[in-house]
């Protein structure tokens, strides 16, 4: 590992602020764009809070996690478009999750007993999903979503869910979701999997189902302070499309 990935381990607080960009991203974009964008940097933040209780070989384990990941996140190019010197890139999506795939299951093989181990059980079936590797995808992950880790657990069962609607299994997906907006685990907020259940529902042209599952978001939905949460704001804007398009001061 570089120095540079070396140090990036070493400082939670980066992750952290990824998390909260991740999240105020989430505002502006829907279904798995979401989850992906939450999923990374929060996965990196519960990898790096469990290392302490292992020591070495759970830095090892993470150490090997952050490779992959880093794989995972490398940027995708079309031919001709001109990068960084020096700045590595895959030429689609299904190229780079193969490899990240390989480094993943590695991990997982390796270390299938430690956290990092059992996330990088999870990011196994996401990238096998990604390589339209469907068996094997649902394979990986319902066994991740049976982890007695809660966190790890959820993410999995949110990418099963989506698995299983992609693959006209949408009665299935139901159930999952709607068991993720009764565990509220940190990974996986109620109200996102609410979203996702309510774009099922839309998606089967169940809208009336849809617009209660936004409404009650609407209006429950709210942090500390008494604000809308994201939930809220992204069911305000599902609810009301057009004044979202307009935008403030304009409705």
């Amino acid at each position: 590992m570089d120095n540079a990935t070396k140090q990036a381990l070493k400082q939670p607080d980066k992750f952290v602020a990824l998390t909260e960009n991740s999240i105020d991203w989430a505002k502006h974009n829907r279904g798995t764009a979401i989850t992906r964008g939450l999923t990374i940097a929060g996965i990196v933040v519960l990898v790096l809070a469990g290392a302490s209780f292992y020591q070495h070989r759970s830095a090892a384990a993470s150490a090997a996690l952050g490779e992959a990941i880093q794989t995972y996140q490398t940027p995708v190019a079309t031919p001709g478009q001109e990068l960084p010197a020096g700045m590595k890139s895959f030429p689609s999506l299904k190229d780079r999750a193969s490899a990240a795939n390989a480094e993943f299951k590695s991990v997982a093989d390796q270390y299938g007993m430690m956290p990092a181990g059992r996330i990088a059980v999870y990011f196994t079936g996401l990238t096998y999903m990604e390589e339209g590797q469907n068996s094997s995808a649902e394979a990986s992950l319902s066994k991740s979503a049976s982890s007695w880790d809660g966190n790890v657990s959820a993410l999995s069962k949110l990418a099963l869910a989506q698995l299983y609607q992609q693959t006209g299994r949408d009665s299935q997906a139901v159930s999952l979701y709607t068991e993720l907006t009764k565990t509220n685990a940190t990974t996986v907020p109620a109200g996102l999997a609410q979203i996702q259940l309510s774009e099922l529902y839309t998606a089967e042209g169940k809208t009336d189902q849809a617009r209660q599952i936004l409404a009650q978001l609407k209006d429950k939905d709210k942090d500390s302070k008494g604000n809308p949460g994201v939930a809220a704001e992204i069911a305000t804007q599902k609810l009301n499309p057009q004044a979202a398009a307009q935008g403030p001061g304009l409705q």
